[in-house]
Formats: C-alpha cells, structure tokens, sequence
C-alpha cells in the first residue's frame, strides 16, 4: 500500500522550527493521540510557513528529499494495518 501522496510532517519533539523539502504537505501537529486537525499546508513561493494550530514553523530548504526533515525523524507515517 502506498504512503501519503502528500508529505505529512509531526513537531513531537516540540521543535520551534522543521526544515522540509516540501513546499505543500500537511502538519498533523504531534503523533496521535496528540495531534491536531491534519492541515494541509502550501508554501506557494515562499520558503517559510507556520502552522496556525501548532505555530510550528516550517522551512523550505532545497537540499532535502521531499520526505526527508531536519531535525530528522519529523515524517509522519500512517501505522500499517494489522
């Protein structure tokens, strides 16, 4: 089964700010159970965002895959099914 086609990123570790090389991707805020509503976010031209639940602030930087975040570890990934 395939992932997200859109990158879902999560602040648990209660970073100020996540460099990302996407510019649209929804925050879900921290891991469930203590997310917040799943927003879908797009830089346009810009290379910063903050997200109005968690005021994570998100950074576009050129030089990460689409999926890959600094500090690492910030994909969200849907647990498979049992």
């Amino acid at each position: 089964m395939a992932g997200h086609v859109v990158p879902h990123f999560h602040n648990s570790a209660g970073v100020p700010a996540i460099r990302i090389g996407a510019r649209e991707f929804m925050c879900v805020g921290a891991r469930p159970p203590y997310d917040h509503p799943h927003v879908f976010l797009d830089m346009g031209s810009d290379d910063e965002i903050i997200c109005p639940y968690c005021s994570t602030l998100y950074r576009f930087d050129a030089s990460l895959h689409g999926t890959d975040t600094n500090p690492p570890g910030c994909l969200y990934e849907t647990p498979a099914a049992a």
